[in-house]
């Protein structure tokens, strides 16, 4: 097993949350950028765009979302199509052992969280403030754009989006940054809608 593999095996104990997984193999992969910022001081960043790129692969397409959700898939199946997609995004290094260990310990599912989760480590050493957007669909660059603009109008600056698709929210948005919630889901909306019917009956 490779040095990275071993380093980042060593990031979750199983019987740990998903989410305190998610951040365990987060931190021990931005502990690897870091190692490497002697000989490659763009180490983080180089990693980073490259989670990037596969966390909107997907995010963004539905079967490859659905594979990496769907539990039934062996480990065999699981590195032979993952891998795939990792050669056709042209990502290998860090993040394609990462994949690996994730496959190995029946983890795949957590690689969207893990890439949020190194998202917000590399957001708070920049001193960015991490936005939580949860949408039914995919995010176009321009709805991306109006997001990141009106929270700057909120007075939030130097913003970061962090994407979470949410098909049961049915349509608009929920954003969560710091300790504030702002939902205009359809979902919600629905909700308060009910809550004032019952009231008015």
């Amino acid at each position: 097993m490779a040095a990275t593999d071993q380093t980042i095996e060593k990031a979750s104990p199983s019987a740990s949350s998903a989410v305190g997984a998610a951040g365990r193999y987060a931190k021990a992969l931005l502990d690897l950028a870091d190692d490497r910022r002697g000989t490659e001081p763009g180490a983080a960043d180089r990693i980073g765009a490259e989670l990037e790129a596969l966390f909107a692969v997907c995010r963004d397409n539905a079967d490859v979302h659905g594979f990496i959700a769907d539990p039934r898939f062996n480990a065999a199946i699981q590195r032979d199509r993952m891998f795939k997609i990792l050669d056709s995004v042209g990502i290998g290094g860090e993040v394609r052992n990462l994949v690996g260990v994730l496959i190995a310990n029946r983890r795949l599912a957590a690689l969207p969280a893990v890439a949020r989760a190194f998202g917000a480590l590399i957001a708070d050493r920049r001193g960015q403030q991490m936005a939580e957007v949860t949408t039914a669909h995919a995010l176009t660059d321009t709805q991306r754009a109006q997001i990141a603009a009106r929270l700057t109008e909120a007075g939030y600056s130097n913003v970061r989006l962090s994407e979470t698709i949410d098909k049961s929210i049915l349509g608009g948005l929920i954003v969560r940054i710091g300790s504030r919630l702002y939902d205009n889901s359809i979902k919600s909306k629905l909700q308060r809608l009910q809550y004032v019917m019952k009231g008015a009956a």
